[in-house]
């Protein structure tokens, strides 16, 4: 029997949130601001959606634009911010933190995980940047993070189909491999020849920031 397939759509409104709900998203990850690759929603609009929304929610962890790389002061702020998603009923958190050497700065995962308590963690596309990715990987399982959002280091998940192919056969059976990146329903067939289970994708109607139902729709047929 072949593993069920899951659908996690980047939402970057409550409206798109709603939308994706509707048309049979299983997961929400929710973030503003697409054209900046998303970040941190303000804690009102976490609270709303929480009420409105019954499937999970995962909420990105990120204060700005820009790079990975934090000072101690929005560490601070993604501490506080985590510690508030744990208490008001969000299901996961999505962040990314590294060393200016683009390696997994250790010290402030921990420092999340621990503020994450029970929800469910995974690890963004910042993933794609360090300069040995499988030793990153590791580093992440041993943390106990949950899932890894990624491309396979490549501009779009498409064209970093064969090393996701490989992360998912070397890694799969100790953290979820999520492929993400330009993941469309012309290409999931495609995508899930890479063996992996879930998948992400922000499924938006053409020029525009609000997601497409129709598309969604489709990529849970094609997924079932």
């Amino acid at each position: 029997m072949s593993t069920p397939k899951l659908l996690e759509i980047a939402c970057f409104n409550l409206e798109s949130a709603l939308i994706a709900e509707k048309a049979g998203a299983d997961r929400i990850e929710f973030c503003i601001d697409y054209e900046v690759g998303g970040i941190s929603p303000p804690i009102d609009l976490i609270l709303e959606a929480r009420e409105k929304i019954k499937i999970p929610v995962y909420v990105m962890v990120r204060q700005r634009e820009g790079n990975f790389v934090y000072s101690e002061i929005e560490i601070q702020w993604m501490i506080q911010y985590v510690l508030f998603c744990a208490t008001h009923g969000i299901n996961g958190i999505v962040f990314g933190a590294l060393t200016g050497e683009n390696e997994i700065d250790l010290k402030t995962c921990v420092r999340l995980i621990e503020a994450a308590g029970n929800m469910s963690i995974t690890f963004h596309r910042a993933i794609d940047e360090c300069v040995n990715r499988e030793g990153s990987i590791n580093q992440l399982i041993s943390l106990g993070i949950n899932k890894i959002l990624t491309s396979g280091g490549q501009k779009d998940a498409l064209s970093g189909l064969e090393k996701i192919k490989k992360l998912q056969s070397t890694f799969g059976k100790k953290i979820i491999i999520m492929p993400g990146g330009g993941l469309r329903s012309e290409n999931i067939k495609l995508l899930m020849d890479s063996g992996c289970s879930e998948f992400h994708s922000s499924a938006l109607e053409k020029n525009s920031f609000i997601a497409d139902a129709k598309e969604i729709q489709t990529l849970k047929q094609l997924l079932t």
